[in-house]
């Protein structure tokens, strides 16, 4: 038999509330495209879950070059949430998304909390849409410009408005940007989020020495990629001590190695980011790896491994 169908036959599964995926291996939002993208590089319909690029109200052009520069260990973006808007994602990308095997999550994003309740309410009931993932990295204008993702009241309020639009599974994404995460976690909780995940990119630049002018054009990016994945894992081993909700976890996740050490931190599921753009198949070969870890620890199932870190110390 072929080794991975051989894999595919060991259970993976794992609910994200009510919404249960056949293995915990997710594309992150933003570094996937709209998914067929990569249809000729990956098996899409192996994956847990597709997490398209974040979608706003109205089509979004990004910001200008140069937007998106290599760094030690990673990468830093500030492509400034380019995308086709609500009504072209439902009419351009949709129908071939509906498609795919895979369960589709769409993140969504705004400037104030009527802004997510319009595309939650905008989103809710189209065939082919899973979940919704809510990106509170982003200003509120209406608030000066601060992120919703740094205040708790201003996320639970955000995650409330959502939670009321919409019948779908309810995922918010945090940001690493703040001083206790597990604060902003509590909050969307208790607000009626199903999940939630993290993290978001961490707010970064970098100067050209010779020009002595910043590397992108918008001076300050995210940034991604294996440099922050020890960030990543605490913050997630954090949140998942502190919430009764499932943990998503994201940040640096590019090998077998990466997406375990995440789910014995307290992950339910995990997302793969940055790999994506230096190997695209990194998701589908750690859902092979995770199939082979269950195997040769003659495990049941992967549910057996999420939130066994052992805390004694010799």
């Amino acid at each position: 038999m072929d080794p991975v169908n051989r894999l595919d036959s060991i259970d993976l599964q794992v609910r994200i509330g009510s919404l249960e995926l056949k293995n915990p291996v997710l594309t992150a939002s933003g570094t996937f495209g709209y998914g067929r993208e990569f249809e000729s590089l990956v098996n899409l319909n192996r994956l847990g879950a597709i997490i398209v690029k974040g979608i706003s109200l109205e089509p979004r052009p990004g910001n200008p070059p140069p937007r998106i520069i290599e760094t030690a260990c990673g990468m830093l973006n500030a492509i400034g949430l380019e995308n086709t808007g609500v009504e072209g994602f439902i009419q351009e990308k949709l129908p071939y998304l509906r498609t795919l095997k895979a369960p589709v999550i769409v993140n969504i994003l705004g400037d104030s909390v009527e802004d997510y309740s319009r595309l939650a309410s905008s989103l809710d009931g189209h065939r082919g849409i899973a979940a919704l993932e809510v990106n509170i990295s982003c200003p509120n204008v209406k608030k000066g410009g601060v992120a919703f993702g740094t205040d708790p009241v201003m996320a639970a309020e955000v995650t409330k408005a959502v939670r009321k639009a919409t019948s779908l599974p309810v995922i918010v994404k945090l940001s690493p940007n703040v001083t206790d995460v597990t604060l902003i976690a509590r909050a969307v909780e208790d607000a009626g989020a199903d999940a939630v995940s993290l993290i978001n990119t961490l707010l970064g630049m970098a100067i050209d020495i010779q020009s002595r002018k910043p590397r992108l054009a918008n001076i300050v990016g995210g940034l991604s990629g294996p440099a922050i994945k020890p960030v990543a894992l605490r913050m997630v081993w954090q949140v998942a001590k502190t919430v009764s909700i499932p943990v998503i976890g994201i940040g640096g996740i590019g090998t077998t190695e990466d997406a375990l050490e995440f789910l014995i931190a307290g992950a339910t599921a995990i997302q793969v980011g940055t790999a994506n753009f230096y190997q695209p198949t990194a998701a589908e070969e750690i859902i092979t790896g995770l199939g082979e870890y269950v195997q040769d620890n003659d495990h049941q199932s992967i549910r057996e491994v999420i939130n066994t870190l052992q805390l004694d110390v010799h």
